[in-house]
């Protein structure tokens, strides 16, 4: 069997356990693969033939032994370089971090590998993981497979250029701000955001305490080509560890709802304008293919949707960025340095009790959302309002920030409550891909799955991809 690296996760699973081929045949595929288009694109900064090829050998060895395995024995997925991976560095794309090996996995790592998956290597960031855009001082700049001068998104962007381009089919990414979401977006991939407490995660490098906004809005999620393969990484990645007191022991599977399914379409989120027409016309294609899978779609919006919106911006920026940037002043690459001034400019400084302030209106605002969502389980929108941005848009001036964090409206407003969320392509618009975004209420992952599934039946398989640059 040719272009094993094509596969998704399920497939090769399957035929991995059915002995149709070895664990080792896909992974040196994959790593040629990996050979083939990665100094083109550089999402994999880190590859890892020799530890990925002795564990294919010992992945078909047990399966020689009869012992059980996992649901996803022999997959070949990526890492992202700010989670610590034992033996590798959790440098997050910071020069000084360079050496900050790790002597055990991040628990999600962990899990992925008692899944059966097979870590081939490690993908790109910007430094500190705090940009749209893919591009550091050490490992250089992620491109986007369909176009060299659009971001594959950030900051899981290297994550999403190595799936998109056949390096694994499964990879593990973050989001604060639409770091799994919008880089799935970027690239044409499935992105999956899973609710505050699904899946456990906690670095043994990091030293001091999380930030508090960064603990209720920060969480782990893959990144994939096939609906199906999300809903497996989400089953492996999401076992539960004593690491992460937030973590929540929910079934995968919530209770019925009411059929037929109610859905919020909302095309401009706050009417705050920016949405392209190809955006738009995504997001109305996508309504009409799930009123055809039997969905009821209406257009209404969630109850104050701009004050959920704004409320990124009001937790994050005066406790995660303010705790970020004394050391992005002083070990941070000028890039991260323009990009996280001009976030400062477009918000400047309060005082701390806002924090608490708008802790206490994030409260209301999901009691509100909750009960929006019992009535209309899942909301559709867009992952950004424009197509995929150019290369650097986030270092021009304040005025062009601006415009970017409205055009991430929706990628803000989703881990300001918590919740899950999931991005998937619908098309391709100006050579680019474009996509919806579903939401959903807490620990309703199921629904997004359901519903992305269905968008993606009639959307039709678009990656992997050759890189090609226009």
């Amino acid at each position: 069997m040719t272009d094993l690296w094509k596969l998704d996760g399920v497939e090769t699973a399957a035929l991995i356990r059915g002995r149709k081929v070895s664990a080792r045949e896909v992974i040196t595929a994959t790593l040629a693969r990996l050979d083939a288009v990665n100094p083109t694109i550089n999402g994999v900064v880190l590859a890892l033939h020799e530890e990925a090829l002795a564990a294919a050998d010992e992945a078909d060895r047990a399966l020689a032994r009869g012992d059980a395995v996992g649901s996803l024995h022999g997959v070949p997925a990526t890492t992202k370089i700010n989670l610590d991976q034992k033996g590798c560095p959790t440098d997050g794309g910071v020069v000084a971090f360079k050496d900050a090996v790790a002597d055990r996995d991040n628990p999600v790592i962990a899990n992925m590998r008692a899944a059966g998956m097979i870590i081939v290597g490690r993908t790109n960031t910007p430094a500190f993981s705090m940009r749209w855009f893919t591009d550091n001082e050490l490992h250089g700049a992620t491109l986007n497979p369909w176009n060299r001068n659009h971001t594959a998104g950030g900051s899981s962007g290297g994550a999403a250029a190595a799936t998109a381009a056949g390096i694994g089919a499964i990879a593990q990414g973050n989001d604060i701000a639409g770091s799994v979401r919008f880089p799935a977006y970027c690239c044409g991939l499935v992105g999956l955001r899973p609710t505050f407490g699904r899946i456990p995660a906690f670095n043994f490098t990091a030293t001091g305490n999380r930030a508090i906004s960064s603990t209720l809005m920060a969480v782990q999620g893959p990144l994939t080509r096939t609906v199906r393969d999300a809903r497996a990484a989400l089953a492996a990645m999401s076992v539960g560890s004593p690491y992460d007191n937030r973590w929540v022991d929910v079934p995968l599977e919530g209770p019925p709802v009411s059929r037929p399914i109610r859905v919020a379409m909302v095309v401009d989120p706050a009417e705050r304008g920016g949405v392209a027409p190809e955006v738009a016309a995504a997001i109305r294609q996508a309504a009409g293919w799930l009123t055809e899978a039997g969905y009821a779609v209406e257009e209404v919006s969630p109850p104050e949707f701009g004050a959920v919106i704004d409320l990124w911006s009001r937790m994050a920026m005066d406790d995660v960025i303010a705790g970020l940037e004394p050391s992005v002043a002083k070990l941070g690459d000028q890039a991260i340095k323009t990009s996280l001034g001009l976030w400062r400019a477009v918000f400047p400084a309060r005082e701390a009790r806002e924090v608490l302030v708008a802790l206490a209106d994030r409260d209301r605002l999901l009691r509100l959302w909750q009960l929006f969502l019992e009535e209309r389980p899942l909301i559709l929108t867009h992952s950004c309002a424009e197509l995929p941005f150019k290369v650097g848009l986030d270092l021009v001036d304040a005025p062009t920030t601006r415009r970017m964090m409205t055009a991430q409206s929706t990628e803000l407003a989703v881990p300001a409550l918590g919740l899950p969320a999931i991005s998937v392509p619908t098309g391709i618009a100006r050579g680019l891909p474009v996509g919806v975004q579903l939401i959903a209420g807490r620990y309703r992952e199921d629904l997004c799955l359901a519903a992305a599934a269905a968008i993606e039946a009639r959307a039709g398989l678009r990656t992997p991809v050759d890189p090609f640059f226009s």
